[in-house]
């Protein structure tokens, strides 16, 4: 028996059942679902950061729609937010690297 203790997407019990084997399943909410969601995010990011695959930012994006969704943004009001902070502080496009700040 294998352990995991992570959060899963909604379909996943049911492929499991699928392939002949059995999952245990606790549903979660509050504080310990955005715990979840929280842990999940690092979880992916890192494995895009290991596979540079476009996939893995899809996972890490599915994440990000479910914690707006717990915190009740909604999608337009988050792209709203993000078009906003590229109005006031511009984008990643011209791939600038800050290298050094000093007083003069």
């Amino acid at each position: 028996m294998k352990v995991y203790n992570k959060l899963i997407r909604d379909k996943i019990p049911q492929i499991i059942e699928d392939s002949g084997k059995k999952a245990i399943i606790e549903k979660v909410s509050g504080p310990e679902y955005l715990d979840l969601l929280n842990a999940k995010l690092g979880e992916e990011l890192q494995e895009y950061l290991d596979s540079q695959k476009v996939e893995e930012l899809a996972d890490l994006v599915e994440v990000v729609y479910a914690i707006l969704d717990y915190k009740g943004v909604s999608r337009q009001e988050f792209e709203d937010i993000r078009k906003q902070k590229v109005e006031e502080r511009g984008a990643f496009r011209n791939k600038l690297l800050l290298k050094e700040v000093s007083d003069s």
